[in-house]
């Protein structure tokens, strides 16, 4: 008799996104279990708040500069969400681990002690999880060299080895990847020696290949908004299966080690 309506009786996560990217929050919104609700603010990316479509060092630290990322979360706290979800990658690489862990800790003063997510870091955890410590790691056509080098000394400082790495040679418009060019891309390319593909990039849609490439590869695919939203949902203590978005999230609850 009575329809859904959109109440997160049972958790409600934020999401924190660049302003012109799209995907975070409608990649999020399809692993979203019955009962939560997602909330968004986004934080002005590229120099003096402009546009851009590219991914570079400048616009990656114009980003998670005070304090227009601090407000940004301050006003998500309002909504008392169960956690915050921090939906963009190049930042953590151009950091580093100890300055992105610091990140963390700023983001969740901010936010008067709620949980925030950075997103490499989840994929860490994912990893983790998932038993791969050997990755090959695709960025989307849009990133730069430097960005993409920056993420494979990134992920070898929290003791991954990345067997393979680049940025995915598909025709694509910014935030706009196809699920099937994805698809081909990563099981053509993906060599015999990684024990799982990690497609790193808020704005890289490839949530909807997912499945395939695990089936074809039978090895598990992490993407940054997945495995963000996964840490997200385990902070809310949500577990529910999402069959057809990966093996992550047919996985038993996370250990809370960070």
């Amino acid at each position: 008799m009575f329809k859904p309506d959109g109440n997160g009786r049972r958790a409600r996560i934020g999401i924190l996104e660049a302003h012109l990217d799209p995907v975070p929050e409608s990649e999020m919104r399809m692993l979203t279990p019955s009962g939560v609700s997602i909330h968004t603010t986004r934080v002005p990316y590229g120099l003096n708040a402009g546009s851009s479509e590219t991914v570079d060092r400048a616009s990656a630290a114009s980003y998670v500069a005070p304090p227009k990322i601090d407000e940004a979360v301050g006003l998500l706290a309002a909504l008392r969400p169960n956690a915050i979800a921090h939906a963009f990658t190049s930042s953590s690489y151009l950091l580093g681990k100890q300055a992105d862990l610091a990140l963390r800790d700023r983001l969740t003063d901010a936010g008067g002690g709620i949980p925030i997510v950075i997103q490499a870091l989840a994929i860490v955890d994912a990893l983790e999880e998932l038993g791969a410590s050997r990755i090959a790691l695709f960025h989307p056509p849009w990133y730069q060299e430097d960005v993409d080098a920056l993420g494979v000394e990134y992920f070898q400082s929290h003791g991954l080895d990345v067997v393979q790495h680049g940025v995915a040679k598909i025709e694509s418009e910014f935030c706009d990847a196809k699920s099937h060019d994805v698809y081909t891309w990563c099981t053509e390319q993906t060599c015999d020696a990684a024990q799982a593909v990690v497609l790193g990039g808020a704005g890289f849609r490839s949530i909807g290949a997912i499945d395939a490439i695990e089936q074809t590869l039978e090895r598990p695919v992490v993407t940054g908004n997945q495995a963000t939203f996964w840490r997200a949902l385990h902070h809310a203590d949500i577990h529910d299966a999402v069959p057809g978005y990966g093996r992550l999230f047919l996985r038993h609850p996370a250990r809370d080690h960070r």
